[in-house]
């Protein structure tokens, strides 16, 4: 088990791809108030490695993501990444939002093509290489279709494609898969396994399911309720790679891990049901 303090530790040997030192983060309110959203909160997530960020809902799980995407600056504390002291958007990472990114009025090809089309690369090169990774998503005979005549999981594969496509050293990932049915989230969390374990990126992955969480990473971080969340455990997960999400789910070692990670987040899980009214 893990206390608090080892949310800071990464690969043996690596420097950390991201790493969040002390941050707080706060919010000005009306009426001159301050909501602080996470305090003190430290994580380093390193080259190559995993981790997923769990924690009830409003705890700042996404605030986190965009501090290191750079949207926004931290209250106090500090962000590195791999080329060092993070100042403003952060150019190594890719961002795969839950909402959908995709522009309705582009066909799958265009919009995969346009991730590297608004970095200097030709149209021609830019198509070429889309069809690639379209293709890479099981999406070859899809290039043609507006998102539209996509469904839920198809348009996640598009935008999948649309990140990955810029080759980002850093990946950051906020429920990518949340809106999809259970049997989807499972063909696209093995997807996106398939993809990672080809070349592997850092990964910070937000996720309310903790049997996600455990089955996609390396490492688990369990954050508390807000306000003022802070990171309450960090597990290691000990299931060998490669994986299929639905065998590791029947492994003892995925089961024990879960009740012991429960055993700590079931009650932050209640407090923030309880602050959020249930939202």
């Amino acid at each position: 088990m893990n206390k608090p303090e080892a949310a800071t530790s990464t690969i043996v040997g690596q420097k950390p791809a991201v790493e969040l030192r002390q941050v707080t983060i706060a919010f000005r309110l009306a009426g001159e108030t301050t909501y602080t959203a996470v305090e003190r909160v430290s994580l380093a997530v390193a080259d190559g490695e995993f981790v997923s960020i769990v924690g009830p809902t409003g705890c700042g799980k996404t605030t986190l993501l965009n501090v290191a995407a750079g949207l926004f600056a931290p209250t106090s504390g500090s962000v590195d990444i791999v080329a060092g002291p993070l100042t403003g958007l952060n150019r190594a990472a890719g961002y795969l939002f839950q909402a959908e990114a995709l522009f309705p009025w582009k066909t799958a090809l265009d919009n995969v093509a346009i991730g590297v089309e608004i970095a200097g690369t030709g149209k021609a090169e830019a198509r070429e290489r889309a069809e690639a990774w379209l293709t890479r998503v099981g999406l070859s005979g899809f290039a043609s279709r507006y998102p539209h005549m996509l469904s839920g999981g198809q348009r996640k594969r598009v935008g999948l494609a649309q990140v990955l496509i810029r080759d980002p050293k850093i990946l950051l990932m906020d429920e990518p898969f949340g809106p999809l049915d259970a049997q989807t989230r499972q063909i696209m969390g093995n997807l996106l396994l398939d993809l990672w374990s080809a070349d592997r990126k850092a990964v910070m992955f937000v996720t309310h399911d903790l049997e996600e969480a455990i089955a996609l990473s390396d490492r688990v971080v369990i954050m508390s309720a807000g306000p003022a969340a802070r990171i309450i455990g960090d597990w290691r997960v000990p299931l060998k790679r490669p994986r299929d999400i639905g065998e590791v789910k029947l492994e003892r070692v995925f089961h024990d891990l879960h009740r012991e990670i429960w055993q700590v987040l079931k009650d932050e899980v209640l407090k923030g049901y309880a602050q959020t009214g249930g939202g």
